[in-house]
C-alpha cells in the first residue's frame, strides 16, 4: 500500500476556481463552472471557489451549499418557521408551512437577482484552525483531519502559505485504491 502524502493527492490553487475578494456571488458561480469545465479530465469536479485577498492569499472559501444558502430568502418569519423542528414539529409539517409563507414572499427570481449581485465575503466561510494540513503530512493524518472536523476539503500549507485543496473525494480515491490493492495482493477479490 503506497503510503501518500497530502501533495501528491491535492488540486494545486493554480487548477482551483478563486475569485478576489470584490467579486460578487455571480461571478463567483461563472468561476466554479468555468473550474469544472477546464478540469473535466479529473474525475471529481471543484465543488467550492477560494477568495482571495489583494495579495492572492486566500481569505475564505465559498462551498456549494454556501452558495445555495446564499439564495435562501432572509425573512424573519421563515426563520421562525424552520425553528419548528426544536418544538416536535415533523420536518414535513415544517416544510408545509414553509412553503405556505413562501407563497406571499417576495419572487424567487428577486432573490436570485440581489443575492447575484452581493459580494462574495457575505456568504464565504473563514478557514478555521482545524481546516489546514501540511503538504507533507501523511494521508492518515489528512484522513483524521477530515472526518474528525467534519471537512470536505482541506487548505494544504507550505510553510505559512495555501498552495492547495485537499478534498475528501480525492482521499476517498487514494484509500480506495490502496485498500483494493491491498486486498489484490492478500489474493482476495472484491
Amino acid at each position: 500500500m503506497k503510503n501518500h502524502l497530502v501533495k501528491d493527492l491535492m488540486v494545486p490553487i493554480s487548477e482551483y476556481a478563486t475569485v478576489p475578494e470584490e467579486a460578487t456571488l455571480f461571478e463567483a458561480v461563472l468561476a466554479l463552472e468555468e473550474a469544472q469545465e477546464q478540469f473535466q479530465q479529473n474525475r471529481y469536479s471543484h465543488r467550492a471557489v477560494l477568495i482571495l485577498d489583494k495579495n492572492k492569499k486566500v481569505i475564505g472559501k465559498l462551498s456549494q451549499m454556501d452558495f445555495l444558502t446564499a439564495l435562501e430568502p432572509k425573512d424573519a418569519n421563515l426563520d421562525q418557521i424552520r425553528k419548528f423542528t426544536q418544538f416536535g414539529f415533523s420536518r414535513k409539517a415544517v416544510a408545509l408551512q414553509q412553503e405556505e409563507h413562501l407563497k406571499t414572499s417576495q419572487s424567487i427570481l428577486d432573490v436570485y437577482s440581489k443575492a447575484a449581485s452581493m459580494n462574495v465575503t457575505h456568504f464565504m466561510q473563514r478557514p478555521t484552525e482545524g481546516e489546514y494540513v501540511d503538504e507533507n503530512a501523511s494521508l492518515d493524518v489528512a484522513l483524521h483531519q477530515l472526518t474528525a472536523g467534519g471537512n470536505l476539503s482541506l487548505l494544504v500549507t507550505r510553510k505559512s502559505e495555501i498552495v492547495g485543496i485537499l478534498r475528501l473525494a480525492d482521499v476517498f480515491a487514494a484509500v480506495y485504491h490502496s485498500m483494493k490493492e491491498s486486498q489484490n495482493a492478500n489474493g482476495e477479490t472484491g
